[in-house]
């Protein structure tokens, strides 16, 4: 209980980021991400901190935090880690039955999807369309949410002119995974 002694009651609240998506699925999650980071940041003073793109949102809370706060660290975005057939390496992965595990990488597909049509030059809300349908097209899939959002900001985004990302939350019994990519680049 070093981390949280008695009568701790100082909180890392990143407000706008936090909002959407998963702040909405997991209300209070980024408030102790932020600050247990806030925390370890200040304990060991690094230069740099590495997290990794398919927690994306996460990334936006930690820059967003970084940047208002004034703090004297790079976040540095490491790329998703892929099994061969496309799904994201995830602690989470080992939880899913065969079954699962064999329809999992529908995520993959709604993304790989929605990343050609952006390039095909279909508009936003086509593209979340596809997406939702290729994993609704999958019967042990069960749809959270596929929208395409600010990568800083994460509100939805109908302009696929700027910065640009499809994300998507699926479940497969108890075992919810999370995914993105990136559509302007």
């Amino acid at each position: 209980s070093g981390m949280y002694p008695d009568g701790f009651s100082s909180w890392v609240v990143v407000e706008g980021v936090t909002n959407h998506l998963e702040g909405a699925v997991r209300p209070g999650h980024f408030r102790g991400v932020a600050t247990v980071c806030n925390k370890l940041f200040n304990i060991v003073d690094p230069a740099r901190a590495y997290f990794g793109q398919k927690d994306a949102q996460q990334v936006a809370v930690m820059q967003r935090m970084v940047r208002d706060l004034n703090m004297n660290l790079d976040i540095v975005v490491v790329p998703t880690v892929r099994e061969a057939d496309g799904l994201a390496m995830s602690s989470r992965n080992s939880y899913l039955s065969a079954e699962h595990r064999a329809a999992a990488p529908v995520l993959y597909r709604a993304l790989t999807v929605a990343r050609s049509m952006r390039s095909d030059g279909c508009d936003a809300d086509a593209i979340r369309l596809k997406m939702a349908e290729v994993v609704r097209a999958e019967p042990l899939a069960v749809l959270d949410y596929a929208t395409i959002v600010n990568p800083s900001t994460f509100e939805e985004t109908e302009s696929l002119s700027g910065p640009s990302l499809a994300v998507l939350a699926v479940r497969f019994g108890a075992t919810r995974l999370i995914d993105n990519m990136r559509l302007d680049e």
